[in-house]
Protein backbone atom coordinates (compact mmCIF):
# COMPACT_ATOMS: atom_id res chain seq x y z
CA UNK A 1 0.00 0.00 0.00
CA UNK A 2 1.26 3.46 -0.86
CA UNK A 3 1.18 5.95 1.96
CA UNK A 4 -0.37 9.32 1.20
CA UNK A 5 2.12 12.10 1.81
CA UNK A 6 -0.36 14.91 1.48
CA UNK A 7 -2.10 14.73 4.82
CA UNK A 8 0.79 13.48 6.93
CA UNK A 9 1.88 16.06 9.47
CA UNK A 10 5.46 14.77 9.46
CA UNK A 11 6.04 16.29 6.02
CA UNK A 12 5.32 19.76 7.36
CA UNK A 13 7.29 19.30 10.59
CA UNK A 14 10.18 21.66 11.25
CA UNK A 15 12.82 18.90 11.20
CA UNK A 16 11.61 17.71 7.80
CA UNK A 17 11.63 21.26 6.44
CA UNK A 18 15.18 21.76 7.73
CA UNK A 19 16.36 18.52 6.10
CA UNK A 20 14.85 19.61 2.78
CA UNK A 21 16.54 23.00 3.09
CA UNK A 22 19.96 21.41 3.76
CA UNK A 23 19.57 19.02 0.82
CA UNK A 24 18.43 21.78 -1.51
CA UNK A 25 14.97 20.25 -1.91
CA UNK A 26 12.23 22.72 -2.71
CA UNK A 27 9.02 21.62 -1.03
CA UNK A 28 6.03 22.11 -3.26
CA UNK A 29 3.35 20.69 -1.00
CA UNK A 30 0.57 23.06 -0.08
CA UNK A 31 -1.38 23.33 3.14
CA UNK A 32 -2.45 20.16 4.94
CA UNK A 33 -5.89 19.06 3.82
CA UNK A 34 -6.20 21.59 0.99
CA UNK A 35 -6.98 19.60 -2.14
CA UNK A 36 -6.32 22.48 -4.54
CA UNK A 37 -2.84 23.07 -3.12
CA UNK A 38 -2.02 19.39 -3.45
CA UNK A 39 -3.47 18.76 -6.92
CA UNK A 40 -0.12 18.00 -8.58
CA UNK A 41 0.85 15.45 -5.91
CA UNK A 42 -2.60 13.86 -6.05
CA UNK A 43 -2.39 13.63 -9.86
CA UNK A 44 1.04 11.99 -9.60
CA UNK A 45 -0.21 9.44 -7.04
CA UNK A 46 -3.16 8.62 -9.28
CA UNK A 47 -0.96 8.22 -12.36
CA UNK A 48 1.50 6.04 -10.45
CA UNK A 49 -1.25 3.72 -9.26
CA UNK A 50 -3.17 3.54 -12.56
CA UNK A 51 -0.20 3.27 -14.92
CA UNK A 52 2.12 1.12 -12.84
CA UNK A 53 1.18 -0.19 -9.40
CA UNK A 54 -2.18 -1.75 -10.34
CA UNK A 55 -0.64 -3.43 -13.40
CA UNK A 56 2.08 -5.28 -11.48
CA UNK A 57 2.39 -7.78 -8.67
CA UNK A 58 5.22 -7.40 -6.19
CA UNK A 59 6.48 -10.25 -4.03
CA UNK A 60 7.87 -8.02 -1.29
CA UNK A 61 7.75 -4.38 -0.22
CA UNK A 62 11.43 -4.08 -1.09
CA UNK A 63 10.71 -5.26 -4.63
CA UNK A 64 7.80 -2.82 -4.91
CA UNK A 65 9.95 0.09 -3.71
CA UNK A 66 12.74 -0.75 -6.13
CA UNK A 67 10.49 -1.25 -9.15
CA UNK A 68 8.37 1.82 -8.44
CA UNK A 69 11.48 3.97 -7.96
CA UNK A 70 12.89 2.61 -11.22
CA UNK A 71 9.64 3.38 -13.07
CA UNK A 72 9.67 6.94 -11.73
CA UNK A 73 13.35 7.53 -12.54
CA UNK A 74 13.50 5.73 -15.89
CA UNK A 75 10.08 6.42 -17.38
CA UNK A 76 7.93 8.94 -15.52
CA UNK A 77 10.62 11.62 -15.09
CA UNK A 78 12.46 11.11 -18.39
CA UNK A 79 9.98 9.90 -21.00
CA UNK A 80 6.36 10.53 -20.03
CA UNK A 81 5.05 13.89 -21.22
CA UNK A 82 3.14 16.11 -18.81
CA UNK A 83 0.55 18.73 -19.74
CA UNK A 84 1.55 20.84 -16.73
CA UNK A 85 5.11 20.99 -18.16
CA UNK A 86 4.20 22.27 -21.62
CA UNK A 87 4.13 18.69 -22.90
CA UNK A 88 7.67 17.93 -21.74
CA UNK A 89 8.94 15.16 -19.45
CA UNK A 90 9.83 16.50 -15.96
CA UNK A 91 13.60 16.09 -16.47
CA UNK A 92 13.54 18.07 -19.73
CA UNK A 93 11.25 20.73 -18.26
CA UNK A 94 13.50 21.13 -15.22
CA UNK A 95 16.59 21.42 -17.44
CA UNK A 96 14.88 24.19 -19.44
CA UNK A 97 13.91 26.01 -16.23
CA UNK A 98 17.49 25.84 -14.92
CA UNK A 99 18.84 27.17 -18.22
CA UNK A 100 16.33 30.05 -18.13
CA UNK A 101 17.25 30.90 -14.53
CA UNK A 102 20.96 30.84 -15.36
CA UNK A 103 20.45 33.06 -18.40
CA UNK A 104 18.32 35.46 -16.33
CA UNK A 105 20.96 35.57 -13.58
CA UNK A 106 23.69 36.25 -16.15
CA UNK A 107 21.65 39.15 -17.56
CA UNK A 108 21.17 40.59 -14.08
CA UNK A 109 24.89 40.33 -13.31
CA UNK A 110 25.71 42.03 -16.62
CA UNK A 111 23.19 44.81 -15.97
CA UNK A 112 24.55 45.44 -12.46
CA UNK A 113 28.23 45.41 -13.51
Amino acid sequence: MLRRLIESEEYTAAHHQELCRRLGVIQSMGRVGCALDNAAAEAFNSTLKVEYVHRHRFRTRAEARLKIATWIADFYNTTRRHSANDGLPPVTFERHMIEKRQASSALLRTAVA
